[in-house]
């Protein structure tokens, strides 16, 4: 079963990015990309909450942690993504450069890495405001939620040893 819950977060990553670049986002930022947006987020607060469930009855709570961490920093990302290509299709010279996929993929992470290369940058006003926002939820996504995250697979591997399971059967994955 440990393999399962160490190989799943791999396989949802690689997933969450394969539906990136297959579907479609040609259509650009639309008054449906910003609901999109809006409930992408509140997805990936759900998601996060799910994991932190899961954690909770887990036979292997660290690999859970690890999974709800990967999973959930992997859909935050790609959301992004998607907003930043989807305004530079729906607005030209939103960045200082056309954004691919792929730059969108890359710009999001720099972002979120806080290592701001300045090779792309926003030049609009919207653009501007969407990284304003992945910058706040970003610090908050790794500031808050990991440390519930952290406090979380703490208590459920103090209940674990609490009551005498070595964790090496039972329970949820």
């Amino acid at each position: 079963m440990p393999l399962v819950v160490a190989v799943r977060p791999a396989v949802t990553t690689a997933g969450l990015v394969a539906a990136y670049y297959l579907l479609p986002m040609d259509s650009g930022f639309t008054d449906e990309a910003a609901v999109g947006l809006v409930l992408g987020l509140l997805g990936v607060l759900a998601l996060f909450f799910w994991h932190i469930r899961a954690i909770r009855h887990s036979a292997y709570p660290k690999l859970r942690g690890v999974e709800a961490l990967s999973t959930t920093v992997a859909f935050f990302v790609l959301l992004f993504s998607t907003v930043y290509h989807l305004l530079e299709l729906a607005e030209p010279g939103s960045f200082n450069e056309f954004l691919t996929r792929t730059d969108s993929l890359y710009f999001t992470l720099t972002v979120f890495s806080t290592t701001g290369f300045g090779d792309i940058t926003a030049r609009s006003q919207p653009a501007r405001l969407m990284v304003a926002v992945q910058m706040v939820v970003g610090l908050l996504l790794v500031g808050v939620a990991a440390r519930v995250l952290v406090n979380t697979v703490q208590g459920a591997v103090r209940r674990r040893e609490g009551d005498g399971e070595d964790g090496t059967g039972g329970g949820g994955s």
